[in-house]
């Protein structure tokens, strides 16, 4: 049975709690409205996963220091900036059970304080010469903005191949998750080597993490009712591309042609949802996702056995056994 969050943290229950203090601090401005917004984003916060990456990793190879509360900080100050700058980008107007920066405040807004998270985060590194971890952030912002991009103009033929899903969830999902688990262990190792296989660790953690996603949004008997917004967002998810795959060209075409046309009537969205799971999609994405989490296992394996670690373990298992 997976274990709770609130279980899972405990080994770091200190560090997030003094997390909390240095995330808060590190937004406040001296502009009234960005005090107020950043404000709104503090209460409507979510589960903090990503900063307990960095912790976890940290702590496998020495004690938390100043270091790695910057990197936690810089970590969730850029997921929380491309959340905003996601909810521009896919006309969101809810986030976490919350109306969204942009729902309220409008895109001018909501891009501007995006921009404010990301630069507060990459002065927060600067200013206390912590350039190493200024160095993995960048190499994150990268590859998300790469895969996002590559998202949107694959998602105009709505016909991808496995191999550039990949490709575009590593870059755009997987990079964040893979730099807080380096970020974390760079602050307490000096070994480079070290830093890259947490790097790659992580990597494969954001890769189980998004095929999760791609999971829920179709249901099953443990998740519930399907949602099918991936199918509404023109998204090529994994199912969805390996049922397409095993489709004659008939099949294929009609399926297609649902997804771009008639993707906001909740019939044919259900008739896409049922077409995957006839064809397998989901059992073949579940077969996936638990692959590549055994990877990861065998990776976090290969280093020393420690309190962190076997928390570490139970929240790369809480990722793809989460309801949500």
């Amino acid at each position: 049975m997976a274990l709770s969050l609130e279980e899972i943290k405990k080994p770091i229950d200190a560090e997030i709690a003094n997390f909390e203090t240095h995330f808060k601090d590190s937004m406040k401005s001296a502009v009234p409205l960005l005090d107020k917004i950043t404000y709104y984003i503090v209460k409507s916060k979510g589960k903090q996963v990503r900063p307990m990456f960095v912790f976890l990793s940290a702590r496998m190879f020495g004690d938390t220091n100043d270091a790695t509360y910057s990197a936690a900080v810089f970590i969730e100050l850029l997921h929380t900036a491309t959340l905003v700058h996601d909810d521009v980008v896919d006309d969101s107007y809810e986030r976490r059970g919350f109306m969204s920066i942009k729902a309220i405040w409008k895109n001018k807004i909501a891009v501007l304080v995006g921009d404010y998270l990301l630069s507060k985060g990459m002065l927060l590194a600067v200013e206390n010469e912590h350039f190493n971890l200024l160095k993995i952030m960048s190499r994150a912002i990268k590859d998300m903005s790469e895969g996002e991009l590559q998202q949107l103009e694959k998602a105009r033929r709505l016909d991808i191949q496995e191999a550039v899903y990949f490709e575009i969830i590593r870059k755009k999902t997987a990079s964040l998750i893979a730099s807080a688990c380096s970020a974390g262990a760079a602050t307490t190792s000096t070994d480079p080597s070290i830093t890259e296989r947490m790097r790659l660790l992580g990597e494969k953690i954001g890769v189980c993490f998004q095929i999760k996603d791609d999971l829920l949004d179709y249901g099953d008997s443990d998740i519930g009712k399907p949602l099918g917004i991936d199918i509404k967002e023109q998204k090529m998810t994994l199912p969805l591309i390996y049922s397409l795959s095993k489709s004659s060209f008939f099949e294929k075409r009609k399926i297609i042609n649902i997804v771009k046309n008639n993707n906001n009537d909740p019939q044919k969205v259900k008739e896409v949802i049922e077409f995957v799971k006839l064809k397998g999609g989901i059992q073949y994405t579940i077969q996936k996702m638990m692959d590549i989490y055994q990877e990861c296992l065998d990776m976090l394996d290969q280093f020393p056995e420690t309190e962190a670690r076997e928390s570490l373990r139970n929240l790369i298992k809480f990722s793809i056994e989460r309801k949500k």
